[in-house]
């Protein structure tokens, strides 16, 4: 897989994203993809090679191994990582689009700002703030979504040493053997608890937008703006004369 790819992708994400956004963006690539790409795979191998069954009845082995291990971790962090990162595609989508509304109107004469131009900086506000925080929100529901796959999978994230197989064609109950098994375990606690810690900052950021955008919409509507110019009304008579309500009172000029 290139993982180099997806990097340049989200990276173009990275400047338009909050500072947790920021932090996510970092353990994604530190914490996940290089130790998947360095260690992880190293650790794993081979798998179903060094999955050892003491037995010699052909396809025996190979039937255990895909009743006990019907996905292997590596891919399956793979696919995660797929899922999770698509809806960050999604925000990089918009953002281009927006971009491109933004120079196409520039040229037809519309007034834009220039810096804004520039910079290339886009604001998470309006179509663009659903967009985001939806993208977060489905990250958050991937996240959980894989993490109870891998516990339901493999029957808890603690990996076994020996596991019994009764599955045709074996004879009778064979022992099998895992290899490494302590230390794939410690790669998986670590692998979710990042996951969990992405979690975590992904509800930080959609909390954070949430509160953001719910005090600029609250500052909008001052004292004077909301609650005078609920009890104030003028009305003007055809004479023109002006006459003011204050609570429904009429209060004479």
């Amino acid at each position: 897989m290139d993982w180099g790819s997806l990097q340049a992708v989200l990276g173009g994400v990275n400047k338009h994203s909050t500072s947790i956004g920021k932090i996510w963006l970092t353990v994604l690539f530190i914490f996940r993809i290089m130790i998947l790409v360095v260690a992880a795979e190293r650790v794993w191998g081979d798998e179903q090679q060094d999955f050892v069954c003491n037995t010699l009845q052909p396809g025996c082995r190979n039937v255990c191994y895909d009743h006990f291990f019907p996905i292997s971790h590596i891919r399956l962090w793979a696919l995660q990582l797929i899922f999770v990162s698509t809806p960050a595609l999604l925000v990089a989508m918009h953002v281009a689009y927006t971009r491109h509304e933004k120079k196409r109107r520039f040229r037809n004469g519309e007034k834009i700002d220039i810096e804004e131009l520039k910079n290339e900086k886009i604001h998470i506000r309006g179509p663009l703030w659903w967009t985001y925080t939806s993208s977060i929100f489905f990250r958050i529901i991937f996240e959980a979504v894989f993490m109870y796959v891998f516990y339901y999978m493999y029957d808890g994230y603690q990996m076994p040493r020996l596991v019994k197989c009764s599955a045709w064609p074996c004879p009778n109950v064979v022992d099998c053997f895992v290899s490494r098994p302590t230390e794939k375990t410690t790669f998986t606690i670590f692998m979710l608890a990042v996951s969990a810690i992405c979690m975590m900052l992904n509800l930080a950021e959609l909390c954070y937008l949430v509160i953001k955008i719910c005090m600029k919409e609250s500052r909008k509507t001052t004292w004077g703006e909301g609650f005078w110019g609920e009890l104030t009304a003028c009305e003007k008579k055809e004479n023109g004369e002006v006459v003011v309500f204050i609570a429904g009172v009429l209060l004479s000029p």
